[in-house]
């Protein structure tokens, strides 16, 4: 039995991406269900299908990312939230009781999301249909996810935590708990997050944007209260890794606009291909690749197909109410996962035992943990399985899967560029909320007045840094905001 080497990892790099589902992603990595050496891989066998608005069956089919298109696939934004997950996974926006998962209603649900972002002057690609959200991308489309996933290691069964959008996800992602909140309408917590369990204990974190201030620093008390030494943006992380400073943990946040990386659908999937590229060759080229373990996710499936049932044995991470009367013993649709170290074992499929509680976003909190003797945050994590068993080489590799491969890029027109993306607003108004005296406010730009993405953009850079200035000056102390957004 192969030993487990998470004592020998001194980094944990986490790269957060954004609503996708495992099955669009990486549903055909293997084929005829099965991996490496005969195990057992939860993919697609290309038969799986949703019936359309008239009962037709709209079977799973692969991407041609010889279209132009193609990377912006599926074409509008499918239904996110508690609600359209419901429906995406029942047929209906309430949970039947027991709450056991057909998977059947996403072809039916994104109908109605492209009706919805047409009334609402989202940009829709032209064409799009409902039959789209069942389309797939091929390892072939994807070489870089697909061949890190090949190379080192996939999680077949990780699951989002919560069944529902991106910011409550984030908060099990940090903290393990997003406070009973349901929805993005909730961006800030009042909890103590991994952050601040790490600085008590004395351990290194750094958060990094990709080109503008986190916006996870401005979600929890103890990331708002942190230095500025503990954020930086991508060429921060990139030296970082060059000059051997990584800190024990790292948290990277794509771009978040609608011509950013993240992959929000329906951004550019190519861009987001090239972060991870970045993002894996920063790591592998540093002096502390042989002991980082590299972790990368996606917060959430956002309302794109994936064809296995949510578990249904989560546990509640504390005693809080949610809303929409939800209990928190369902998981969230599964995600991609991939996990990268020169200790993993190539064509490695990742999963915990049957039986076990399943690999949810919590499952990195617990790893961090584990392997830095904290304590948990909440019961949620305290459940969770670890990661550390993936690590069973005891002479870290030399090999590069990736080598030689080139990220995609997309040659179609980016639907949505010119679109203020919705993290972009979130991000803003979470900015805003930050404590100012209204005297430093006086000849800034104001929230309202603020149109397109590069407005968002200045806005966020300079209301960030007019906040740092006013707090290293004494002036901005915790307590409401001083602007009227």
């Amino acid at each position: 039995m192969p030993s487990n080497q998470l004592s020998a990892i001194q980094h944990v790099v986490q790269l957060m991406l954004e609503n996708r589902s495992f099955d669009h992603m990486l549903g055909f990595l293997y084929t005829a269900k099965t991996g490496p050496n005969g195990v057992p891989f939860e993919g697609l066998a290309g038969t799986e299908s949703n019936s359309d608005g008239s009962g037709n069956a709209v079977t799973v089919y692969s991407i041609d990312t010889t279209q132009p298109e193609a990377y912006f696939m599926p074409g509008a934004d499918p239904g996110e939230g508690y609600a359209n997950t419901n429906a995406q996974l029942f047929g209906s926006g309430n949970p039947p009781t027991p709450p056991v998962a057909a998977m059947t209603g996403f072809v039916t649900n994104f109908a109605a999301a492209i009706t919805f972002d047409q009334q609402n002057n989202r940009t829709v690609l032209a064409g799009t249909v409902a039959s789209d959200v069942m389309g797939v991308f091929t390892p072939q489309s994807l070489p870089v996810l697909s061949g890190l996933a090949k190379g080192f290691a996939v999680c077949d069964h990780w699951y989002s935590s919560v069944p529902t959008e991106t910011f409550p996800n984030r908060a099990f992602a940090c903290a393990g708990t997003s406070q009973g909140h349901m929805n993005d309408a909730t961006s800030s917590y009042t909890v103590q997050s991994i952050f601040g369990l790490m600085t008590a204990h004395s351990l290194s974190w750094k958060i990094y944007g990709y080109n503008a201030e986190p916006l996870t620093r401005a979600n929890f008390p103890d990331t708002q209260s942190a230095p500025d030494t503990n954020f930086g943006k991508f060429p921060d992380f990139q030296a970082d890794c060059a000059n051997g400073t990584l800190p024990a943990y790292s948290f990277l946040e794509p771009s978040w606009g609608s011509t950013g990386n993240s992959q929000h659908p329906n951004y550019d999937v190519a861009l987001g291909e090239a972060l991870i590229q970045q993002v894996y060759e920063a790591v592998r080229g540093g002096p502390g690749w042989n002991q980082t373990l590299l972790i990368i996710t996606y917060d959430e499936h956002g309302g794109l197909f994936d064809h296995v049932p949510p578990p249904t044995n989560a546990v509640p991470p504390d005693a809080t109410p949610g809303e929409f009367g939800f209990d928190f013993t369902r998981f969230g649709v599964r995600v991609p996962a991939v996990l990268v170290s020169p200790l993993i074992e190539a064509g490695t499929i990742f999963n915990v035992p049957a039986g076990s509680m399943p690999i949810d976003h919590t499952s990195v909190l617990k790893t961090i943990e584990l392997r830095w003797s904290l304590p948990n945050l909440t019961a949620r994590d305290a459940a969770a399985p670890d990661l550390g068993d993936v690590l069973t080489l005891t002479t870290p590799r030399t090999d590069d899967p990736i080598a030689g491969v080139v990220a995609p890029t997309s040659a179609g027109q980016n639907p949505a560029a010119g679109e203020v993306s919705q993290l972009e607003q979130l991000h803003a108004q979470m900015i805003s909320n930050l404590p100012v005296p209204v005297d430093h406010l006086l000849d800034k730009p104001k929230l309202p007045n603020q149109r397109t993405p590069q407005d968002y953009a200045n806005y966020i850079e300079t209301r960030a840094d007019t906040w740092k200035a006013a707090r290293d000056a004494g002036d901005a102390p915790g307590g409401p905001p001083a602007e009227t957004p």
